[in-house]
């Protein structure tokens, strides 16, 4: 029988008709408080849109503004947001007026104070679930602004994002992974690559580097993908290098 998961206080399910009030606006009075003091994780797509709100390619958005990480027993890294030494620990694309990124902002920033999660089943069904932070030093949840979990993220055009998130799942929550599967040194290097570099993974593949398994888009395709489309198309290729070699 599966255990309930027991919450913080500040926490609580979403159903699908359940409804909250919250609005985020400069007139708050703790309008970009949640910019400081906090671990920013990155999502491949997060770093994406980050490559366009900045104009870098993907190795300089990495090298100037991104933090990775592996602890022991994880089997793939995380990537983070670099934070400001200016002892709070600020954002480095918050500014007094807000984020000067918004249009590009990452995921986590655009979901709050919304928690979401995909579990990935057996036979290939997604199922969300939605959880709430209720925070009381967060002045957004006195605004009269009341929708449900769906209407928010349709708001925040999170929609766009959970399409590309939840795509990694195939790889985050893929078979092998629940039985221990340990990617070599390699693997964890095409893994970086692939999905948080994406223009040297462009240019390795044109430059025949890599090999694109005969299933997938032909080499010479490559050139004319969007970063999304390309995106996309490195996921599939990783879960083959990784669980499926040819």
């Amino acid at each position: 029988m599966v255990q309930p998961i027991h919450l913080p206080q500040h926490v609580k399910h979403m159903s699908d008709t359940d409804t909250f009030s919250f609005s985020c606006h400069k007139d708050v009075k703790c309008f970009t408080d949640c910019c400081r003091m906090l671990e920013l994780a990155l999502t491949p797509y997060d770093v994406l849109r980050l490559k366009k709100a900045t104009g870098l390619t993907s190795g300089q958005l990495l090298d100037r503004y991104v933090i990775m990480e592996q602890d022991p027993g994880e089997p793939f890294p995380r990537f983070y947001l670099t934070m400001v030494d200016d002892g709070r620990a600020s954002c480095v694309f918050v500014r007094d007026s807000g984020c000067s990124v918004y249009e590009h902002r990452p995921a986590a920033c655009r979901a709050y104070p919304l928690g979401r999660a995909v579990i990935l089943s057996e036979t290939g069904i997604m199922a969300e679930h939605f959880v709430l932070l209720q925070e009381d030093h967060c002045r957004g949840f006195q605004e009269p602004v009341e929708q449900t979990a769906l209407q928010y993220s349709r708001g925040q055009d999170l929609l766009t994002y959970n399409r590309f998130n939840d795509a990694v799942a195939a790889i985050y929550q893929h078979d092998s992974i629940r039985k221990g599967f340990i990617p070599t040194s390699k693997q964890i290097d095409l893994f970086i690559l692939a999905l948080y570099n994406i223009d040297s993974f462009r240019e390795m593949l044109l430059s025949g580097k890599l090999l694109s398994p005969t299933s997938l888009t032909p080499a010479d395709k490559i050139h004319l993908m969007s970063d999304e489309a390309l995106l996309l198309f490195a996921i599939d290729w990783l879960v083959i290098q990784l669980f499926e070699p040819f």
